[in-house]
């Protein structure tokens, strides 16, 4: 495989991949399908997450077993959720899953109400079911008008998506306030940069703080259970 299209150099792979800062193994990698049993499992943990996103991996395990007949260890359903870009939402340190090296705002909505459009907005991702396989949707919601002001559906979690997300949606109004949990996606510079440009104050979701998000958590429920 030639990274660069320049034989003249005759550069062997090991140094087209240093010279662009990739692993050698990406570059003979060759994406496969999901398996069915994969899918299926992956399909059983969202029914389950979706009804109760408080359960953690012990608990999804045990039902996995009772409900839907699928003997899955509690370390592949928390490679699992991993994967699917979910946790459980309970009180506690490890709330989401964060880069520690990311900075973390404070959290705003304490004993606040939204009281007008464009007031507070909140975004998150979910995992959506298909047929042989899943894709993520992210989407950004005013918590006063329940409206749905961008929203975005991609195959991978890369970080692209979410940002061309935050963009249409600083394209239509700029809110006050911007809340989100500490999940990667939302505490890169990247996005945190795009909020901070536009003037918007940044709040993300605190420690122990299980319903925060409890709107667009509400929003999920209905795309996924009526619409989906």
């Amino acid at each position: 495989m030639q990274l660069l299209d320049r034989p003249a150099l005759n550069l062997t792979v090991r140094e087209q991949a240093n010279l662009l800062t990739l692993s050698r193994r990406s570059v003979y990698y060759q994406p496969t399908a999901p398996t069915t049993a994969e899918v299926t499992i992956k399909h059983a943990i969202d029914t389950i997450y979706t009804d109760q996103p408080s359960y953690g991996s012990r608990r999804i395990a045990v039902i996995l077993e009772r409900d839907h007949q699928l003997v899955v260890n509690r370390k592949a359903v928390q490679r699992h959720m991993r994967e699917m870009g979910i946790a459980g939402i309970s009180p506690g340190p490890n709330l989401s899953r964060r880069n520690p090296e990311h900075q973390v705002y404070p959290y705003l909505l304490r004993n606040l109400v939204a009281a007008r459009p464009n007031h507070v907005w909140a975004i998150d991702i979910t995992y959506i079911r298909l047929v042989a396989g899943w894709m993520y949707l992210v989407a950004v919601l005013d918590l006063y008008a329940r409206y749905v002001v961008s929203w975005a559906l991609d195959d991978t979690l890369e970080q692209p998506f979410v940002l061309d997300t935050v963009n249409r949606a600083l394209a239509v109004a700029t809110p006050q306030i911007w809340n989100s949990d500490q999940g990667s996606h939302f505490t890169s510079p990247q996005y945190t940069r795009l909020l901070a440009t536009a003037g918007v104050q940044i709040s993300m979701d605190g420690k122990g703080r299980a319903l925060d998000n409890i709107f667009i958590e509400r929003l999920w429920r209905s795309v996924k259970y009526e619409m989906v």
